[in-house]
């Protein structure tokens, strides 16, 4: 049975995410779940690529700020 250490969610739009600190006797992990109207997915990262998901994401918002408003057409 999974042990939920963290949980909070986010409102992006439709879609809602949902994030999920859990352990179980095999470790630690993070749960990431996208909600669209019912329609569930989910990945699942260990505890140990945290940082490494969390400096990508970092990369990611920086280079979305500097390259401006979106192209709309």
């Amino acid at each position: 049975m999974d042990k939920e250490l963290f949980s909070e969610q986010v409102q992006v739009e439709r879609k809602l995410f949902t994030f999920e600190l859990r352990e179980n006797p095999r470790g630690r992990f993070l749960r990431v779940t996208e909600d669209v109207g019912g329609r569930r997915d989910t990945i699942i990262i260990p505890a140990a690529g945290l940082e490494s998901i969390c400096e990508v994401i970092g990369r990611a918002n920086t280079a979305s700020n500097v390259a401006g408003a979106p192209e709309v057409g």
